[in-house]
């Protein structure tokens, strides 16, 4: 048979997981308990360590590494009190309870009673060096020290029984609270990166979420409105037309069910991506540059004469533009077209009609939308209106421009639109 190290290994991690777990558990429970009640743990503490030392007087055991045996009783338990008691105060107030603990310390070396309570003047040294500076955990090494060295000069051979032992105690004390304040501190800048990283993400989700409600808006602004002025513009056609020729009537009140079930449709699609139950929801492609011929016919039955006119360099090799800044091109020119149904006149007034003229340079692509209205107040409210805006606000994802008013000549109406093909500033 062959050992199986890995087995055994495994094993041995797998039993120490549930220590692990209980005494990490046990610490929390002890340090939740400190925070609520850091006053009981205190006298908890401190009544710890004054029974012990009380112990160690009523059992003899100083007398085991006493210098001198026969020191008196009474002074020995007063210095194993003092030397626990002060200890209450050891968090708050570490370097007082050292400073108070030093006089005790020297009696206690002088006389050769060798206290063990001694060594509770390292638990304040391990609190300062936990919570004060350098400065202070130099200073506490120094008022540890001084008994020992005073002691050191008036009795031979201290120094090597008792002082290079309290040295190395100091040392390691020193050290652990170095080591435990470090930690702690590294635990709490983790912690505290967390929380940032966590009100960051936050921001960054309601960002996110207030971008793509503007976006949704946009799109059914852009759907809606533009279906429903098509309606629209041909319901008044088809009213106009049904006395004369039904004929024409029954064909715009063909093309209004097209429309308004096309303006479904997208809609339904625009809505579906958004429910998470429907994760498998339609999901067509945006219009793009290829959709503008059906878009203009669309509106061509509304009644709105367009003329759709492109212009290309022939010697310049043209980028394709992107689909976001297709996207663009298509809404603004849709928005255009239907501002003109809404607010160019009613069918009473001079004839109307439009243009959209598209160029594509190497490096732009610009979309000028003019009509022939009568630049009557509409154009303030036009100015003004949501449609605007948002063609501003699709244009500048891309940095690109819009610029739209009245034509300076004649009544009218002119949109310009300038898109860079490229991400860079302008």
């Amino acid at each position: 048979m062959t050992d199986d190290p890995s087995g055994e290994r495994g094993r041995t991690s797998t039993a120490a997981a549930p220590l692990t777990r209980t005494i990490r558990s046990t610490l929390d429970r002890l340090r939740v308990f400190d925070r609520r009640r850091p006053r009981v743990w205190d006298v908890a503490v401190t009544a710890f360590w004054a029974v012990a030392a009380v112990l160690d007087y009523t059992s003899g055991g100083w007398r085991t590494v006493a210098r001198d045996v026969t020191a008196p009783e009474p002074l020995v338990l007063l210095m194993s009190l003092w030397f626990s008691l002060p200890l209450l105060w050891r968090r708050t107030h570490p370097m007082t309870v050292l400073l108070l603990s030093a006089p005790v310390s020297l009696v206690n070396i002088w006389t050769g009673a060798v206290v063990q309570a001694a060594l509770f003047q390292l638990i304040p040294v391990f609190h300062i060096a936990l919570r004060r500076s350098l400065r202070t955990l130099g200073t506490a090494a120094l008022v540890f020290c001084a008994p020992l060295l005073a002691g050191a000069v008036g009795i031979p051979g201290i120094w090597g029984q008792q002082a290079v032992s309290y040295v190395w105690g100091l040392v390691f004390v020193a050290l652990l609270g170095i080591a435990v304040r470090t930690r702690r501190e590294y635990t709490e800048a983790l912690v505290e990166r967390a929380h940032r990283l966590e009100h960051e993400r936050d921001q960054q989700a309601r960002l996110a979420a207030a971008a793509e409600r503007t976006r949704i808006a946009r799109e059914m602004h852009d759907i809606i409105g533009h279906n429903l002025s098509v309606i629209t513009g041909l319901a008044d056609g088809g009213s106009y037309a049904a006395a004369k020729s039904p004929e024409r009537a029954a064909q715009a009140l063909e093309a209004i069910g097209t429309t308004s079930r096309q303006a479904l449709s997208e809609l339904r699609r625009l809505l579906g991506v958004l429910r998470e139950d429907h994760p498998d929801a339609d999901r067509a492609p945006q219009p793009a540059l290829d959709d503008l011929l059906p878009l203009i016919d669309h509106v061509r039955r509304a009644g709105l004469p367009v003329t759709l006119d492109l212009h290309n360099d022939p010697g310049q090799p043209h980028t394709e533009p992107t689909p976001g800044r297709q996207l663009t091109v298509y809404r603004v020119i849709q928005e255009s077209l239907t501002n003109t149904l809404k607010h160019a006149g009613p069918p009473s007034d001079a004839p109307l009609s439009a243009m959209v003229a598209l160029t594509h340079t190497p490096t732009h692509i610009e979309a000028t939308i003019t009509d022939s209205g009568a630049g009557t107040p509409r154009d303030v409210t036009r100015t003004l209106g949501q449609g605007i805006m948002g063609m501003r606000e699709r244009a500048a994802l891309y940095n690109g421009t819009i610029e739209a008013g009245p034509l300076p000549d004649h009544g009218g109406w002119r949109v310009h639109l300038r898109l860079p093909l490229e991400d860079r500033p302008q």
